[in-house]
């Protein structure tokens, strides 16, 4: 299939209008998914491009299995362990309450059919991964705050996507036993978890005798399907044979990397990130127009009202949700008192960081046309614009306040990852040191070259050591970051002299990159901005 020149025009259109908006970004004060929504919103209606029409499976199928595993494999299953009680009231009891609120009104105010109501409700309730984790993760929140947040994201899908197809299946083809739908959902959480692990479990024996780092960061870029589509093939959670697969492989990647692989993969994984974000976002606001398109039948103000009960309903179960299942189990049951409840400053953030986005839509436009008898799927455009209102409003409302919400409440980054980095270098120059003393024997290993070593080892711990001294006058850390200032003036000055043989001649841009990306490493490991 060729393009004519209209085709081609459309095409570079959109394209600059997503370098300009990617472009942007970096100047911008606000989390990125709201101008990449609001970019594509301004995309959709500018005069002469058609409507574009996002295909629901290049969300579900083509972009969610590897944002998922990426986010789960860079996630901390020690985080996830300690927060396992509030990151399940979230992921399942607050997506289960928002469905049902969300349906109630929805078919109390909006007249919706019941079972058209709790599907729209199983669409709005999980919020969207992307979203929550990087907003929380820009605006320096504590590592325990971020794993809450990071964890009900990643597994509220499941939860939610599992409720959407049992209702999805109640509009199609007819009503559901209560025992069926309960086997349902657990069939569909093991069954997830159990391929996950499968996959995982499989892939590190795959990728354990691999020495090349192309072969294994391509591995890793499959993995995620590979546990994403058996788990949709057998009606399993795919969310979660994702997740599950994501975060297995993350805490075995030690054995499995080496230092080019790691060096390479988090370069792969983070443009990668970057790109699906940057694609999911803009095609979230190209979609209004057609939506809109849909909903014609239906006046403005009818929609807006129908769509501020929606997302009002969203905003005040989630808000309920967590003030009440942090406050009452509690009463209701003595040993959960011994537990340490969260400051009421990090429940405010919690209750307010509900952002939805792609996934929403994307199970929104993949409802069927038709039920099985032949009938139109009933109130289809209208759940998809009330989806879509809520992705938008919680993006705009919630998104661009969140900063605001946690500067007045006074919530900054706390000091444990701090710590606990200063520890582990300490710990890592003691080995050093410990296998230098081992090695001063060896004929291959000089008596100054060792001196000079173990030198700068007492140096770096006692610079690291000086973080637990509250007496500490900083001098050490300042003696630290004139050194590594210095060292990056001479890093630079090593640049130069290599572009300037490149420039007349004297070596190749292939000798330049490999001199280049060895200074480029050792200037990384400086702290110094």
């Amino acid at each position: 299939m060729s393009l004519d020149h209209g085709d081609l025009v459309v095409l570079l259109s959109l394209l600059v209008g997503v370098a300009a908006l990617v472009a942007l970004l970096p100047r911008l004060a606000v989390p990125f998914p709201i101008p990449l929504v609001l970019g594509g919103l301004a995309l959709g209606f500018a005069p002469g491009l058609p409507q574009l029409e996002m295909p629901p499976d290049v969300v579900l199928v083509g972009v969610l299995p590897p944002l998922l595993y990426s986010s789960a494999y860079f996630t901390s299953l020690r985080d996830l362990r300690r927060n396992l009680q509030p990151i399940g009231l979230l992921a399942i009891g607050l997506v289960v309450f928002t469905m049902v609120a969300v349906a109630w009104l929805a078919h109390a105010a909006i007249d919706l059919p019941w079972a058209s109501a709790f599907v729209l409700g199983a669409v709005v309730a999980p919020t969207d991964p992307i979203a929550a984790t990087s907003i929380a993760s820009r605006l320096g929140l504590p590592q325990g705050l971020i794993a809450v947040i990071e964890g009900e994201s990643l597994i509220n899908d499941g939860t939610a996507l599992v409720a959407y197809r049992v209702a999805i299946g109640v509009v199609v083809g007819g009503a559901l036993t209560a025992t069926h739908v309960a086997l349902t959902f657990v069939g569909s959480v093991v069954g997830g978890i159990a391929i996950g692990l499968g996959v995982g479990f499989v892939m590190r024996r795959v990728r354990r005798p691999l020495t090349s780092a192309s072969a294994g960061i391509t591995l890793s870029l499959l993995t995620g399907y590979l546990a994403y589509l058996p788990a949709e093939l057998v009606g399993a959670s795919a969310v979660l044979a994702a997740v599950t697969a994501g975060v297995y492989m993350g805490w075995h990647a030690p054995e499995l990397t080496t230092v080019e692989s790691r060096l390479q993969g988090d370069a792969v994984w983070t443009i990668l990130q970057f790109v699906l974000n940057v694609l999911l976002f803009v095609l979230t606001g190209l979609q209004l127009p057609g939506i809109l398109d849909a909903v014609g039948s239906l006046s403005t103000g009818r929609l807006l009202a129908d769509a501020a009960i929606v997302v009002a309903a969203v905003l005040v179960t989630r808000i309920v949700w967590v003030v009440v299942s942090s406050y009452v189990p509690p009463l209701l049951w003595p040993p959960l008192r011994r537990h340490e409840r969260p400051p009421w400053q990090h429940l405010a953030v919690v209750a307010w960081c509900g952002m939805r986005g792609a996934v929403s839509l994307a199970a929104a436009l993949a409802l069927p046309l038709a039920t099985d008898a032949g009938a139109p799927f009933p109130g289809r455009a209208l759940v998809i614009f009330l989806a879509f209102a809520v992705i938008l409003a919680t993006l705009l409302v919630q998104g661009l306040t969140l900063p605001a919400l946690i500067g007045a409440l006074r919530i900054g980054p706390d000091e444990v990852p701090v710590r606990e980095e200063a520890k582990a270098r300490m710990l890592a120059a003691d080995a050093a040191m410990a296998r230098l003393e081992e090695l001063a024997a060896e004929d291959w290993v000089r008596e100054d070259t060792a001196e000079r070593m173990a030198g700068a080892y007492r140096f770096r711990r006692n610079r690291f050591a000086a973080r637990f001294d509250d007496g500490d006058d900083g001098s050490i850390e300042a003696r630290s970051l004139d050194y590594q200032r210095l060292r990056r003036e001479l890093l630079e000055a090593e640049r130069h002299a290599v572009r300037e043989l490149r420039r007349i001649g004297r070596i190749s841009d292939q000798v330049m990159r490999r001199v280049e990306r060895d200074l480029d490493l050792e200037d990384a490991r400086l702290d110094v901005e």
